[in-house]
């Protein structure tokens, strides 16, 4: 059954209550207790996979004339909430394709672009992959090399990307590469989209990480792949850059929510064994130094939640004109994620020589939510970004 919510108009707030309430429950019954299924696996295992489907959760970004749920970013939020508190890969198997793949073609692509894949990405059919990251450009995404070369109807693109979420999972990649060869800079770069099974387009195998079972990343290749000159992102070159931060900013806010759900998962495992473990005939709850531990934990979570959602309401209201946010944007991500870490390494704590075990939940937490403070920007590219939009707003 399909609980999502409904696909012709946007929910009322009975509905998305409703939907809210169905999402509880899928994390509650279906997602936590099937985590340990995770462990070693290189993706999620498709069963899980089609949960996620039947729930909606491929399009909550994707407006309803698309074919998604076309929720604000205050409700895709408070979702998040709730579905982050499983493993955060569960998140990792469609969050490329509500943010990183989907907005780009929603904001910026053409209106064939749109009709052609955002259905089929709010159904889940089409999982996106989005390849910026390359060997020598990261954070400097004015940098990459991976150039496309017009010829005739056509655009021939050569290079390499690495780090890439679901690469080996997706039916289409969302490219950047350089068509100015001329230009040093973010100006040159064009966006394309690039559907799975192209000749010359290849994945490595999965790399090995820290954290994150069943959430793939891969390295993926372009040898002279040869795409239309119609998928070019809205039909212009130049504007790769706008289209990826486009993607990018929503993305942010989205591991910013990761993080919170993250972070009440690991409160609650610290909390309940701290009630039920004993030491000197009592509970560790009860000792005041535990107490200022989980107080912490507590509040740095509930800052979190609320910077969030003041972002995302702010995210709403803004509508097309998202640059007074970005800075904004950028501080949820950096706090949430270094808030994250602080809380993963209390819960250890807590947990004391059963915290670092393998096969506890909050070692496996710890591990997996390393990872935030590194990707989408990670922190100090966040600091920069933060500052620099200050200095400009004293400068004014």
């Amino acid at each position: 059954m399909n609980d999502g919510p409904p696909m012709t108009e946007r929910a009322s707030a009975t509905e998305f209550d409703a939907y809210l309430e169905s999402v509880k429950r899928l994390v509650r019954e279906k997602l936590i207790p099937a985590e340990p299924r995770l462990e070693g696996q290189e993706t999620l295992p498709e069963d899980l996979t089609q949960l996620l489907r039947e729930a909606g959760l491929f399009g909550i970004s994707i407006p309803v004339e698309m074919g998604g749920a076309g929720l604000s970013m205050e409700q895709q939020v408070r979702v998040m909430f709730e579905v982050t508190r499983a493993s955060s890969v569960y998140r990792a198997r469609f969050s490329t394709t509500i943010g990183l793949g989907s907005q780009p073609i929603r904001y910026n692509g053409t209106e064939a672009q749109r009709r052609e894949w955002l259905p089929r990405m709010a159904s889940g059919e089409v999982t996106a992959a989005f390849c910026l990251t390359e060997p020598e450009a990261g954070s400097d995404a004015g940098g990459l090399r991976t150039a496309a070369r017009r010829d005739g109807g056509e655009y021939v693109i050569d290079g390499s990307k690495r780090y890439i979420t679901n690469a080996r999972q997706a039916q289409v990649y969302i490219v950047m590469a350089r068509t100015d060869p001329a230009s040093k800079d973010a100006a040159g770069i064009s966006a394309f989209i690039v559907p799975a099974g192209t000749a010359g387009l290849s994945c490595g195998p999965a790399d090995r990480k820290m954290g994150q079972d069943g959430s793939a990343t891969s390295e993926v290749f372009f040898d002279g792949v040869r795409i239309p000159a119609a998928n070019l992102i809205g039909g212009r070159e130049g504007g790769g850059f706008k289209t990826a931060m486009r993607g990018i900013n929503h993305a942010r806010l989205h591991v910013a929510v990761t993080c919170v759900g993250q972070g009440q998962r690991l409160l609650e495992e610290a909390l309940a064994y701290a009630m039920e473990r004993k030491q000197f005939g009592q509970p560790l709850a009860e000792f005041q130094m535990v107490q200022g531990m989980l107080a912490d934990m507590r509040c740095e979570v509930q800052a979190a939640r609320s910077m969030i959602l003041e972002t995302a309401r702010a995210f709403d209201a803004a509508g097309e004109a998202q640059g007074p946010i970005i800075a904004d944007i950028a501080c949820c991500k950096l706090f949430a994620s270094e808030m994250v870490g602080r809380v993963a390494d209390r819960a250890v704590q807590i947990h004391g020589g059963a915290g670092y075990m393998r096969g506890t939940v909050v070692e496996q937490l710890f591990r997996d939510v390393r990872l935030f403070r590194i990707f989408e920007g990670a922190s100090d590219v966040q600091r920069l970004l933060i500052a620099k939009d200050m200095i400009r707003a004293a400068k004014k």
